[in-house]
């Protein structure tokens, strides 16, 4: 497909454009000088770069130490897709098709032919010369950059820049890359300018291989890709499914879709979606997920049922690629993550150490914890944790221990990745994220590596991570230094400064303050808690350990089970000082019935009583009471139309007698603390009732000072908000006075 814009400069204005010595747009002056090139291995190390580095952009690619070398990985080709058609072939560049190689005497023979030209080169000689030096070997290019012949047949190509026809720039593009010209290399820079002042007349086809070319070249050219896109809009509705893909995998490696662009491409995107290849799902995945653009729920979702549909077909590389997406777009498609179970434990043993932790992180994001898929991640790791990265390390630590995977299950788990902790000590100075993330990992198991948490706490390593500019790790430190003073009571190891204490504890304070503590489900609780117990004097909402990043409604009960004020009333609130000072409304007179209502028990005993359907029970039924005879041995209990109740539901309902946690107070007596748990489904694992690492540390945390914490999960609190204000204080009643919680 042909997209034209103007017509190429006439002959009379590139001859202007060289006698004045402009190279296209740039009128810098360049000496073109001998150099020795880096090696650029582009089909092997520096260009696939595999998308797994990429959270770490400025991180030079890590090679294991000793002499080791890294199993086969997940790596792929990104680039693969380019062959499942042969549109592709018109748009990029195919670094698996190596030109037929040349003796080093041929080359040299070339470059003499460079000597006797001189100045009477002509564009076209210049083309034909750089493309056959191209296909000297590899091992034999350092012989020719150095020589002063190439030198200058590079600046020949300078000064002819403005006569190349597109084509044929092309063509000296494609011969630098052949040549393993570094990224660097200051030639790059004309070219580059003479590109971007071309975009407006070259082919969107031209483009697009242009941009592949760059990208082989190792080269960032933000500057010529802007002008690609602006192009791309104006002809996105005539693009075909092998130019959409290439579009998005240009836009991918550029780390960057403008926002304008985002829309028209989903809609592009979803006409082609049912057509596309595997190898093209991944790519297409994977280049959402470099440039962090967030797809709409319904794209991301479109997109995530053709990986399913071809799930058995996707190259790991590919499905790696997928877990990105949903993991960057928090899209839990049940298909999917039910394929995976199968998937993961086949492909495990040769996806290598960072596919793997792809799989474990996109689990562990996507709160989705399948045994079998981390069993078999966690027997692959042991082998491989001496070649891991410190973020490698880090994230699947974090991982395994947010899912609360047992270390019982792979006992050499945790001590190969910790240890692959250690080795990366230097590593951890220029990334102290990676350190933080994974002992957090541990603490959430209640795991806590000394001398690892030794040098996050010390001094240097605390000034390190609070001056980061990109990262916000202030309070991963104050999780970690609180959860170490409260789980090992005899450290004796550095702690982070009181100040730094106090300024992140107020910063999560005034977040909670304008988020969690408003959320409905929360006031709710608070305000029927405080009608409950006798007032606002008796329910406090706080963080009780600020370093869990969530609040608690704190109550205290004294050793008859009756509540005890936590803080001063409000002045003018006489009724609830004249409670305060009394059993709550639930405890009228000495007896110890307990004042129900007709429809309370048909909520909650799943009866149809008095014979009319619940929905039609009146809003203020008729009090009944229920009379609790001590005597009765088989715990059976007269209601007064004849309902017996059952043994279970009049212990959540009656006062209590036991007290499972007591702490002394001033006068002393005997106390229960009680946190009380809004919980969200955000706190457990996906369709699972297991609580994720944070909120198990927290509440292991919370008994350890010596709270009994009752949870008020999901699953019940939010379906009663629905209820009647009776029948959600008697599921607070039986919650706080029972000895389940």
């Amino acid at each position: 497909m042909i997209y034209k814009r103007r017509k190429r400069r006439s002959k009379k204005e590139e001859e202007k454009c060289l006698a004045c010595g402009n190279t296209g747009c740039s009128t810098i002056r360049l000496r073109i000088t001998g150099f020795t090139p880096t090696r650029l291995s582009c089909a092997k190390n520096t260009l696939l770069d595999l998308a797994f580095n990429r959270g770490d952009r400025s991180k030079v690619a890590e090679q294991p130490t000793d002499g080791v070398r890294l199993p086969p990985d997940v790596r792929g080709d990104p680039r693969a897709f380019q062959r499942c058609r042969p549109e592709y072939r018109t748009m990029s560049h195919d670094l698996s098709l190596s030109p037929p190689s040349i003796t080093i005497d041929k080359a040299f023979e070339i470059l003499h032919d460079v000597t006797e030209l001189k100045g009477s080169l002509r564009s076209a000689d210049i083309v034909r010369f750089l493309s056959e030096l191209g296909h000297v070997a590899p091992e034999q290019q350092p012989l020719i950059h150095s020589d002063t012949r190439f030198s200058m047949l590079l600046r020949y190509s300078v000064e002819s820049l403005c006569l190349f026809s597109h084509a044929q720039l092309l063509e000296v593009l494609r011969a630098f890359v052949w040549l393993n010209i570094p990224a660097t290399h200051s030639i790059l820079t004309l070219y580059e300018a003479e590109f971007s002042c071309r975009v407006e007349d070259m082919e969107f086809r031209q483009l697009l291989l242009t941009a592949d070319l760059w990208r082989c070249l190792v080269r960032q050219v933000p500057r010529y890709l802007e002008l690609v896109y602006t192009c791309a809009a104006r002809v996105l509705d005539q693009l075909e499914l092998a130019e959409l893909v290439q579009l998005l995998y240009v836009i991918g490696e550029g780390r960057r879709c403008p926002p304008a662009l985002l829309p028209p491409l989903e809609l592009l995107l979803l006409k082609h979606l049912n057509l596309l290849l595997p190898e093209e799902v991944g790519t297409v995945s994977l280049a959402f997920f470099k440039s962090q653009s967030s797809l709409s729920a319904w794209t991301a979702r479109r997109l995530a049922d053709q990986a399913h549909h071809l799930v058995e077909e996707l190259s790991d590389y590919a499905l790696v690629n997928v877990l990105k997406l949903l993991r960057f777009n928090h899209l839990d498609h049940r298909g999917l993550l039910w394929a995976l179970r199968c998937e993961i434990p086949r492909r495990a043993p040769r996806m290598g150490i960072q596919g793997l932790m792809h799989v474990a992180l996109t689990c562990s994001s996507l709160h989705y914890r399948n045994d079998d898929i981390l069993l078999a991640v966690a027997q692959c790791l042991p082998p491989l944790a001496p070649l891991c990265r410190s973020k490698d390390a880090g994230k699947l630590l974090w991982a395994f221990g947010m899912l609360g995977f047992p270390p019982s299950e792979v006992p050499q788990l945790y001590p190969c990745l910790t240890q692959a902790m250690r080795l990366k000590e230097v590593e951890l100075q220029h990334f102290p994220q990676h350190l933080l993330t994974g002992l957090l990992g541990l603490a959430f198991l209640g795991l806590y590596p000394q001398d690892l948490l030794k040098l996050a706490l010390s001094e240097d390593f605390v000034r390190l991570a609070t001056g980061s500019q990109h990262l916000d790790l202030k309070k991963d430190l104050f999780t970690l230094d609180s959860s170490v003073g409260l789980e090992i009571p005899n450290w004796k190891g550095p702690r982070i400064s009181p100040a730094l204490t106090e300024q992140i504890q107020q910063q999560l304070w005034t977040f909670a303050q304008q988020d969690v503590c408003l959320k409905a489900e929360v006031l709710e609780a608070e305000e029927l808690l405080q009608e409950l117990l006798g007032g606002e004097a008796f329910v406090h909402k706080r963080m009780i350990l600020p370093h869990t990043r969530s609040i608690d409604l704190e109550l205290r009960l004294d050793s008859e089970g009756c509540p005890i004020p936590l803080h001063s009333e409000p002045k003018g609130n006489a009724k609830s000082v004249k409670r305060a000072s009394s059993r709550p409304p639930f405890w009228e007179g000495d007896h110890t019935g307990v004042m129900i209502t007709e429809d309370l028990l048909a909520q909650l005993t799943s009866l149809r009583s008095l014979g009319r359907p619940h929905n039609e029970m009146p809003l203020h039924s008729k009090p009944c009471r229920v009379q609790l005879k001590k005597e009765q041995e088989d715990d059976e209990r007269m209601f007064t139309s004849g309902v017996t109740l059952t043994s279970g539901f009049l212990e959540a309902l009656r006062s209590p007698a036991r007290h499972p946690v007591s702490l002394r107070v001033s006068n002393g007596g005997t106390a229960q603390f009680i946190a009380v748990q809004v919980s969200t489904r955000n706190h457990f694992c996906y369709q699972s009732q297991q609580l994720l690492g944070l909120q198990v540390l927290k509440r292991r945390q919370l008994a350890l000072v010596g709270y009994r914490v009752v949870d008020l999960p999901p699953w019940e609190w939010l379906p009663l908000l629905r209820q009647s204000r009776t029948e959600k204080l008697a599921y607070l009643q039986g919650k706080i006075f029972s000895m389940q919680g």
